[in-house]
């Protein structure tokens, strides 16, 4: 399955752990994937069951927390201090299914988490560009450390274990160029407006293959990956999960 992973410290540290204003961080996000993905219009609320997981719609048009879903989620966590967002898009179907979690909690670290699932469909969104589309999307939401976008098998395939890796690409809040990573198929800047409205790069998705999806199970895809990730250590350019 190919996950979008998203690691980002939190803004607030000991702050409100409110379901509602937390959730408006994503609300971007939510609204992309409602956008391009003709089975992302509607989420719901993951329950224990196929039933309990269709009761409740978590957004609206505009992205943002339903009444019913925000009463059901303080409820179930009233007074934890670790929560979670975990909702899907009703489709039992692999080709067709999608589901994301934002995992929360009152520290400065670990840092909080999004997780975006779309198993073997993720084509669904529309190819590489909407892709990117949606990794910049993130970025300009939550500031991220990291992204990455692989399955998780690749995690035992990629050289380092105690770093992000790059799987078919990965964001890094740094300004990179082809002399940096040779290896790259594409290098993709990450722009966000300043006070001015004028745009800034901060930072770079790093795109193993461009002319179809990566996978773990092809050789030559993982051999490209991992000099990718080689390439980027031996610059110091890919923190440890414990420098992030």
């Amino acid at each position: 399955m190919t996950i979008i992973t998203a690691d980002f410290k939190n803004p607030k540290p000991g702050g409100s752990l409110a379901f509602r204003p937390i959730v408006e961080q994503i609300g971007p996000i939510v609204r992309y994937l409602q956008q391009i993905d003709p089975l992302g219009k509607e989420w719901f609320l993951m329950g224990d069951t196929e039933a309990e997981s269709l009761l409740y719609s978590a957004f609206d048009g505009t992205g943002q927390l339903t009444p019913a879903a925000e009463a059901v989620l303080e409820t179930k966590f009233e007074g934890d201090n670790v929560r979670y967002l975990a909702v899907w898009n009703g489709k039992l179907e692999e080709s067709e299914g999608a589901s994301f979690n934002l995992m929360f909690h009152n520290e400065d670290w670990p840092a909080w988490n999004l997780r975006i699932n779309y198993g073997e469909s993720i084509q669904r969104l529309g190819g590489l560009d909407d892709v990117l589309g949606l990794l910049s999307t993130i970025v300009n939401s939550l500031r991220p450390a990291y992204v990455t976008v692989a399955r998780n098998e690749y995690f035992e395939k990629q050289v380092f274990q105690d770093r992000p890796g790059v799987g078919w690409m990965l964001y890094l809040p740094r300004v990179l160029t082809a002399k940096q990573v040779p290896e790259a198929r594409s290098l993709f800047p990450v722009m966000v407006k300043d006070e001015k409205g004028k745009d800034n790069q901060i930072g770079t998705v790093i795109v193993s293959l461009t002319d179809e999806i990566f996978s773990d199970e092809n050789p030559e895809h993982v051999k490209v990956s991992n000099a990718i990730e080689i390439r980027l250590v031996d610059q110091d350019l890919i923190p440890t999960f414990a420098e992030l």
